[in-house]
């Protein structure tokens, strides 16, 4: 039971008025939710009354009035091994105790295909955490078997259980990251891990239940939530009642949940689980949570929570108190075995399902089978159910309801990529790469705004607070500028950032200076051509306009042969790189990243491939299941020469968790580029700017880049980085704009800033700062051309994303019309290749006929320029 806290214990007026607000359907705060969690006997017949009420409504809301599902599953104890030692976990034992670390693929199957024939439909494998981190045995067994993890091996025996069985997995493997959750996905239409508290004395303090369990740090397990939302993965979650928590401690859990529930839209169930005292644990002598204490605990989740979410309480953990937690709140029972036992309560056996049909019905309710994934999220689809295992829900599920259906036979089914490879048809609006600039988009906003996104009153609460007042001297900050512009401090890049009049023209003075000093004169550009493959997405990023629905008018995806066309197109017309990057669309194989690569080569053997920004690169290693280096080094043997380093925009995870839902974090980031460096593959740099950041956010994110280059450089006698690129944001678009939370863009004065100081952090590093034209247009280009800027890019044939934004300085831009921007500067326009080398001179006179642009491209079009 909750720990007794003297001042803990609310007055009888107290719990009147927390009754009266839940009656009458107000918020609570945590203070009266934890006034409400000491609700019993008439109190907790209250409360349960207006619990009851919430969950009726949210019932008849999805159409299963009177309804309490459970879902008929067989527990799959894949490893008892864990690196964790949790006070009150029998699960968890030690390498001398077991047979073997690991169930073997057999007896897993075992386990599996005698629960399909008893009816079952979900294969629920538990497991301890990443126990190859504390036990020999378990490493050596992996190795032996060869699987790189644990879970390589989950994910093995999930597509092996789906194959054979039919049984659809719910993978409980304790703490994901972000790409552990990508890896997973695929082979899962659902995924859980108990919260169970957020008290971090409960982990800090010697003696208490969590105590050395690095997986129960309430902060790790907060974010693997986050990150579950982000992914869109159907998440069960919830909490352990009795452990030593305070009723506030319990409260602020619910909320934390609540907060996640409703920025992604992803918790598809909480269980609230009473504290069963076990004997050979450390606490065998803690007293049970009382029945009440837990009713009082799933009607507050219930008030907290809401109408959508599901609530469970397991059956064989209540004795007899069936109609108690129904009263309270719950609509679902989770998942119960005719076959296998509790093997985390191994004490409490599971009811029979009669029975729980029986009790669920003495209550007043209707029992009904579902499956793993809820029913609102087998019929929503995309983006929560990944093509890979959408066919193996659908042989099981009702397509009206999503419950499960009774009058099936569960088979199994191949598991593979959906294609093995890239699609030979191109589908959809295939020439938006020039009817972008004629006819425009055909709406405002893809179809899905108000959920892919997730939800935006929450979101509002999460903007990074405004920038803080800047004190330092700038001119103080300019005069230590020229002495040691790489090593300014925080401070006066802050201070250099609030420039403007003749401090913004001193600025600008000395980082042209040393542009020039880096680079001389030249300004450099490169003949290419953007090729986005697809525009289908869901990863959710809400700045992003490009990005698609399926279904959506603007939506579309082009064939290999489509693809190879535009590589004959800008070959023709002198290009010398094809810069090629698309969404991560839910059907695409891991390996078709490789299939475009070699399409590009087969067609244009010498054109330089500068593909696959950071998130594509995660998305091709999760699909895959290969490392991060294993695929860049494919991916480099397919025809990549070099990667985008796009999809940082903000490299701060405060600020990228509002601005993206479901993209990768940070760290994520960090490795792609840097494994790219150890293995010789050069990069870019980028850093999107003027939305919901600050002017901090933008130091931080320089100083990052400069680190990188300055530790790769190092380590290896080379530059990683050929260049920095600034990507002011374009808001007319953008969803986040268009739901009131980003600011237009950055002004032309904070444009001059951000690229002049580009120019002064990264001196000695980085030689080439690079404008961007679509974003900017051609007097801004000018503008930053005299401050530090060296390259305007590129020609680019077809720019749809940033047009897809509201840009309006076209999809393309000619050599004569790049000319004309450099013109009144006096300096000399050179073309270059991707890593800043010089064509050859065949490449340069096809560049001069085309005047760098693609017929194919510019004949619907007036010239650009």
């Amino acid at each position: 039971m909750a720990l007794a806290d003297p001042q803990d214990r609310p007055t009888a007026s107290a719990m009147r008025r927390a009754l009266a607000r839940a009656r009458d359907g107000k918020s609570l705060d945590p203070a009266e939710a934890g006034v409400l969690l000491h609700a019993r006997d008439n109190d907790l017949a209250t409360l349960s009354e207006h619990a009851s009420r919430v969950r009726d409504a949210g019932l008849a809301a999805v159409g299963r009035p009177g309804v309490i599902t459970y879902s008929r599953k067989v527990f799959i104890p894949l490893t008892r091994l864990c690196r964790d030692r949790c006070g009150y976990c029998t699960f968890a034992t030690v390498p001398g105790r077991l047979d073997a670390p690991f169930l073997t693929p057999d007896e897993v199957l075992e386990i599996a295909s005698q629960g399909a024939a008893l009816g079952c439909k979900e294969a629920l494998f538990t497991l301890g955490d990443r126990p190859e981190d504390r036990w020999t045995a378990a490493r050596e067994w992996l190795d032996a078997h060869g699987y790189d993890d644990t879970l390589s091996y989950v994910r093995a025996m999930a597509i092996l259980v789906l194959e054979r069985t039919g049984l659809l997995p719910h993978l409980n493997p304790g703490v994901l990251s972000w790409q552990d959750l990508q890896r997973l996905k695929p082979v899962a239409p659902s995924m859980g891990m108990m919260l169970e508290t957020t008290a971090r004395r409960l982990f800090t303090e010697r003696g208490a239940p969590h105590y050395g369990s690095p997986d129960k740090d309430p902060e790790v397990r907060l974010r693997v939530l986050d990150d579950a939302g982000r992914s869109a993965v159907p998440f069960t979650t919830g909490i352990l009642i009795g452990i030593g928590e305070t009723h506030a401690e319990r409260a602020d859990a619910l909320f934390a949940i609540r907060r996640v529930a409703r920025a992604y839209g992803g918790i598809q169930e909480v269980i609230v689980q009473n504290f069963r005292a076990k004997p050979d644990t450390r606490m065998r002598a803690t007293p049970d949570a009382d029945l009440q204490e837990l009713a009082a605990t799933i009607a507050v989740a219930r008030l907290v929570l809401g109408p959508k979410t599901r609530i469970q309480a397991p059956p064989n953990l209540i004795g007899q108190q069936y109609e108690l937690m129904v009263r309270a709140g719950i609509d679902d029972w989770g998942g119960v075995s005719p076959l296998t036992p509790d093997h985390v309560n191994p004490e409490r056996a599971w009811p029979a399902i009669a029975e729980l049909d029986r009790q669920t019905s003495a209550a007043g309710y209707r029992l009904a089978e579902r499956l793993t994934i809820y029913p609102e999220y087998v019929l929503a689809g995309e983006p929560w159910l990944d093509p890979r295992v959408a066919g193996h829900v659908a042989a099981l599920a009702d397509p009206a309801t999503g419950l499960a259906r009774t009058d099936v036979v569960v088979r199994g089914m191949p598991w593979q990529e959906p294609d093995g490879g890239w699609q030979q048809a191109g589908s959809g609006r295939t020439e938006l790469h020039v009817e972008v600039d004629t006819t425009g988009r055909g709406q405002d906003r893809r179809g899905d705004f108000d959920s892919v996104y997730g939800d935006w009153t929450e979101l509002a609460t999460r903007l990074p607070s405004a920038p803080r007042r800047m004190d330092t001297d700038i001119a103080a900050a300019l005069r230590r500028a020229e002495r040691d512009p790489a090593g300014l401090s925080d401070e006066d890049a802050l201070a250099l950032l609030h420039a403007d009049g003749s401090e913004l023209d001193a600025l600008a003075e000395i980082a042209d200076g040393l542009r020039a000093d880096a680079v001389g004169d030249d300004v450099t550009f490169v003949v290419t051509r953007n090729i986005n493959f697809t525009n289908v997405c869901y990863t959710g990023c809400r700045f992003c306009a490009f990005a698609q629905r399926r279904t959506d008018a603007d939506a579309y995806t082009l064939s290999l042969a489509q693809v190879g066309d535009r590589v004959d197109q800008a070959w023709q017309a002198g290009a010398t790189e094809v810069c090629m990057q698309g969404g991560i669309h839910p059907d695409m194989p891991g390996t078709a990243y490789f299939d475009l690569a070699r399409e590009v080569k087969r067609r244009q053997p010498g054109i330089h491939l500068h593909s696959y920004s950071p998130m594509e690169v995660v998305n091709g290693a999760s699909r895959t299941n290969l490392s991060i280096r294993d695929w860049l080094v494919q991916a480099r043997e397919a025809g990549v020469d070099s990667l985008p380093g796009t999809a940082a925009e903000i490299l701060d995870d405060d600020v990228r968790w509002v601005l993206t839902k479901g993209k990768l974090p940070t760290s994520s980031w960090v490795e792609v580029i840097t494994t790219a460096h150890e293995l010789g593959i050069p990069t870019t740099s980028t850093m999107m700017y003027g939305h919901v950041d600050t002017p901090a956010h933008w130091v931080g994110h320089l100083k990052l880049i400069a680190d990188l280059q300055r530790r790769g450089m190092e380590r290896h006698g080379r530059r990683g980085f050929t260049e920095f690129v600034p990507l002011p944001f374009i808001h007319q678009s953008a969803p986040i704009y268009l739901a009131g939370l980003a600011r237009p863009g950055p002004t032309v004065r904070e444009n001059r800033a951000v690229h002049a100081l580009a120019r002064l952090l990264l001196h000695g590093l980085i030689d080439n700062i690079q404008c961007s034209w679509v974003k900017l247009g051609e007097q801004t280009c000018r503008a930053v051309l005299r401050g530090g800027v060296n390259d305007l890019g590129g020609t680019l044939m077809e720019e749809t994303i940033s047009r897809m934004a509201g840009a309006n300085n076209g999809s393309y831009k000619t050599i004569s019309g790049l000319a004309s921007i450099v013109e009144p500067l006096g300096r000399p326009l050179r073309q270059r290749t991707t890593t800043y080398g010089t064509p050859d001179a065949e490449r340069v006179a096809a560049a001069l006929a085309s005047d760098g642009v693609a017929s194919a491209v510019r004949n619907p079009l007036p010239i650009v320029g």
